[in-house]
């Protein structure tokens, strides 16, 4: 896996969780799914994305 593997872009990880950018950035601001800053760019980690679904089922 190379580095520009490990982190995705909001679009990217709204790509591969299905749902709107809108609902990504709703998922950061409740902390839900974790992110890094990189300068002014706000990037998804992919290990942050399982997480991120178990976190959800777990309050459902």
């Amino acid at each position: 896996m190379t580095m520009t593997e490990l982190l995705l872009t909001v679009e990217e990880a709204a790509e591969r969780l299905r749902v709107s950018r809108w609902m990504v950035y709703n998922l950061i601001r409740s902390r839900t799914l974790r992110t890094v800053k990189i300068g002014r760019r706000r990037l998804v980690p992919v290990a942050a994305l399982p997480e991120c679904l178990e976190a959800l089922e777990d309050a459902a």
